[in-house]
Parts: C-alpha cells; sequence; structure tokens
C-alpha cells in the first residue's frame, strides 16, 4: 500500500471511531495485551534479528531490545490503559453566550496522529493503545534499526482489531526511511498532528521540516544539583538512580551539578559510577575531588562539549557551582527542559529551585527516572513534551485530545 492510500485509510478509521463505546476498545486492548503475550515467542524472533545488525555497544541497543519480562511489562501497560476513563467527550467549561444560549467546551480526538521515532518497538504499542482509547487512528515511522520488530507487532494488532471487528486502519506502519517520512510530514489535511520521538537531530529535522503540526518530544539533558544542604545519605541513592538505571532513556542524568563545599563528598557519589565503568567528565574543581578516588581512565577533563550533551550511554558530567544562583544559570543555558533535580533540605532553596527552573519536570530529592507516563498513573505515554504549547511532560490520554465549542440554541441572533 503506498503512503497515500496509508493516509486517507487512517483518515477512514479515525471516523470509524466516534461511534465505538468504550467498552469495546478496553475489550479490544486486552485481546492484544493477551495476544501480544501468548505471541511472544514471535516477536522475540523478529526482535533478534534486529539486535543482530547492530552492535551492543550502541546506546540504542537496549532500547531496541525485547525480553519476556518487557513484553510482559508492555501487555500490562496495555490493560491499564484499558481500565482508564475514556478522555472523550469530557465538559473542560462551560459558559453562556449573550442572548443566554448555553456553550460546552468538551474534548474530542485529533483524528489521525502520526509517530516518527527511532529504535523503540514497545513505541509501536503505547502509542496504538493511547491513541485508540483517545479516539485517534495513529500511522507509525519507525526507524529501519527495529524493522522487523514493528512489522510483526503492527500485523499483530491489525489481526486482532480486524478479527474483533474493527477496522485494522486505526494502526499503519510506513515503511523505514526518508522518503516515508518527508511524505508524513507534509501530509496536510490527512495527518493531524505529528510526534517525534527520539533525539535531538530527529526532532530538528521533523520541527524543520513539517507542514503539519508536531509536538516536540525526547531530547533529555538532564541535571541534579547537590545542594551545600543536601543529605549525602539520600542524595547519593537518588543520583545513582538517575544515571545507572537505564542509561540509554531520555530521563537518564546527564550532568551532576555540585556545590563546591560539597567537593569532599563527590567521590562517596561517583563510586557505584566506578564500579558501572562511568566515564566522568569533570571540570577542574571536580576533576581533583576526584583524582586519585576514581579510575583514572574514566575520569576526563570536561570542556564546553561536556555540557548540554544527552549521554544515552554510561556517561555523565559534572559542573562545580558556587551557589543556587549558578546551578540555575548552568541549568539555564543546557537544560533541554525535559527533568531537573535538586538534592536539598532547605525548602527555601527547592522552593526557588522549582520555581526558576524552566523544565516540564522539576525533582526535590527525587530521581529524574521518574519521567515516564507510567510512573505518572498514565498507562503509558505518547513522550515527554518539553515544549509548552498543548502538553509538556509526560503526555497520556487526555493530552491526545483537543476540543471544541458546542452551542445549544433556541433560535437566538446576534444584535
Amino acid at each position: 500500500m503506498d503512503s497515500e492510500k496509508i493516509f486517507n485509510a487512517a483518515k477512514k478509521a479515525s471516523e470509524s471511531l466516534i461511534d465505538v463505546p468504550d467498552g469495546k476498545i478496553n475489550e479490544v486492548l486486552c485481546e492484544i495485551a493477551d495476544r501480544t503475550e501468548r505471541n511472544a515467542d514471535t516477536i522475540l524472533e523478529a526482535n533478534a534479528e534486529d539486535l543482530a545488525r547492530m552492535s551492543p555497544d550502541n546506546p540504542f541497543y537496549d532500547r531496541l531490545k525485547l525480553d519476556r519480562d518487557r513484553i510482559t511489562a508492555i501487555a500490562a501497560d496495555m490493560r491499564k490503559v484499558a481500565t482508564l476513563p475514556s478522555p472523550l467527550g469530557q465538559t473542560l467549561w462551560e459558559g453562556r453566550l449573550p442572548g443566554g444560549a448555553p456553550i460546552r467546551k468538551i474534548s474530542v480526538p485529533f483524528g489521525v496522529i502520526g509517530i516518527i521515532y527511532e529504535a523503540r518497538p514497545n513505541v509501536s504499542f503505547d502509542v496504538f493503545s493511547l491513541c485508540i482509547k483517545s479516539g485517534n487512528a495513529c500511522i507509525l515511522k519507525g526507524g529501519s534499526d527495529a524493522a522487523r520488530s514493528n512489522e510483526v507487532i503492527v500485523g499483530l494488532i491489525r489481526k486482532t482489531l480486524s478479527d474483533c471487528g474493527m477496522n485494522p486502519d486505526l494502526v499503519s506502519l510506513l515503511p523505514p526511511g526518508h522518503e516515508s517520512t518527508a511524505l508524513l510530514l507534509n501530509a496536510v489535511g490527512k495527518v493531524d498532528l505529528v510526534i517525534p520521538r527520539g533525539g535531538k537531530g530527529l526532532i530538528d529535522f521533523v520541527k524543520n521540516n513539517a507542514k503539519v503540526p508536531v509536538i516536540e518530544t525526547g531530547a533529555g539533558v538532564c541535571h541534579t544539583y547537590f545542594d551545600v544542604d543536601g543529605d549525602l545519605c539520600k542524595g547519593a541513592p537518588v543520583i545513582h538512580n538517575a544515571k545507572l538505571r537505564r542509561v540509554s532513556v531520555c530521563n537518564a542524568l546527564d550532568c551532576l551539578i555540585i556545590h563546591q563545599k560539597r567537593l569532599s563528598d563527590l567521590k562517596y557519589i561517583c563510586i557505584p559510577f566506578n564500579a558501572h565503568n562511568v566515564t566522568v567528565y569533570a571540570d577542574e574543581p571536580a576533576f581533583d575531588a576526584l583524582k586519585g578516588r576514581y579510575s583514572e581512565k574514566l575520569l576526563l577533563h570536561a570542556d564546553e562539549n561536556s555540557y548540554g550533551t544527552e549521554f544515552l550511554s554510561y556517561k555523565m558530567a559534572i559542573k562545580t557551582v558556587s551557589g543556587l544562583d549558578e546551578a540555575l544559570e548552568h541549568i539555564a543555558m543546557y537544560s533541554s527542559k525535559h527533568s531537573e533535580a535538586i538534592i536539598t533540605d532547605n525548602p527555601v532553596t527547592a522552593e526557588t529551585f522549582c520555581m526558576r527552573v524552566d523544565a516540564a519536570c522539576v525533582y526535590t530529592n527525587t530521581s529524574t527516572a521518574f519521567t515516564d507516563g507510567g510512573q505518572f498513573g498514565f498507562g503509558a505515554e505518547i513522550g515527554i513534551s518539553t515544549q509548552k504549547l498543548h502538553a509538556r511532560g509526560p503526555m497520556g490520554l487526555h493530552e491526545l485530545t483537543t476540543y471544541k465549542y458546542i452551542i445549544t440554541g433556541n433560535g437566538e441572533m446576534r444584535a
């Protein structure tokens, strides 16, 4: 099927959802979850083909990899989405016209949502479940790295939709390659919204080339500031979790900012990083504090390229500051406005940090790893929006709706 036919079919499929009750959608999501677990071997075989083409040293390898635990978690997320209330038809505001006619502002679907993403086959499940639950059809454009995984996953979903009496074109998979991306970005009148999920290069390309509306997601240059009043016993494990839990995800820690009076604690903070072979790019004060106390081959001098970098690997920068103002200046200069954190027991400092940091998610004494739709109770996420228009932070069901005004009159006319 060519791209134009896919776009037209998706538009028609989105219209078919208008009359489908939420209970039916929930049944379909649970059936897909069941079939996903039953067909785990087939999915893993396809995923193994994709993994065989990628070096395990590639930062995207962990994102690409599926295993039985991850498939079980994917199925659980779909069942979770099925339990959530429908975001559609909600009254967001009520008022009256000057003539007395009532006005209601209600939530409605976008229609057709295109998703462009890299080597993350789990996104195929997440996007579909959130889109159908919010009344949208979705067009997926995955990367070539996950081509076989996505092909099998989307095939399973389409077959289940058909078996359940629903339009299989509620989800479609475009061929990998730049040509498909260009067609999707220019599908004005056919695609209502495009959401890129991936690194800065992908997001910038989509922003600069799309003619359809775009919501930016993905790139996360995340900082944690260890304040002069930070609790080492509390803060060190939080920092370890933010960096080491999964280094390849967008909420992982990229830069530790530390107050100059706490440099003596740096060796304790970095002990687990040494054990995991984390390369540390340290400024001069931090380098001197770690010299002889951290692996010589892993401790390097920081330069300007060390800051503002989303590493997605076992690498991290350290910046020493004289206080909160300097920490905030550093974050303002290098942040991608994704997730930022402070470790402090000073409530005034914490409040100042939270109010002044310009980011979608701001944490006090908590790991940035929590920036995730599932952790926020959304069941799954379409991505982490780093912009301010329409949606910001983890995007769940409500962020996949727009609204319209319903005016119910009785012959009123404007003077």
